[in-house]
């Protein structure tokens, strides 16, 4: 019998925090694309399991950045494309 292991990381230690900037907004409204700023130390992985935890949503795909500030964003696209949008009105970001 195999054991599963159950992850020991909070998922508000991988994202720190919406970003609400007028691109990440036109992102939000066009694509169905969220944005994050996240732990620069988190990868691909692990940004998808906290952002399924935290909104309780399905991501089909998510792409990463380092700015020219540090900080690692996170475009995080959604399977259903409206989604984003109530999700977003939800969190205060529109």
């Amino acid at each position: 019998m195999v054991e599963q292991r159950v992850p020991t990381m909070d998922p508000w230690s991988v994202v720190v925090a919406p970003l609400l900037t007028e691109k990440a907004i036109n992102m939000i409204e066009k694509d169905g694309k969220l944005v994050f700023i996240v732990n620069r130390r988190s990868n691909k992985k692990q940004i998808k399991w906290a952002i399924e935890r935290i909104l309780e949503v399905s991501i089909s795909n998510v792409t990463t950045l380092i700015d020219r500030k540090g900080r690692k964003k996170a475009f995080v696209t959604l399977k259903d494309k409206a989604k984003a949008m109530d999700i977003a009105t939800r969190f205060g970001m529109l």
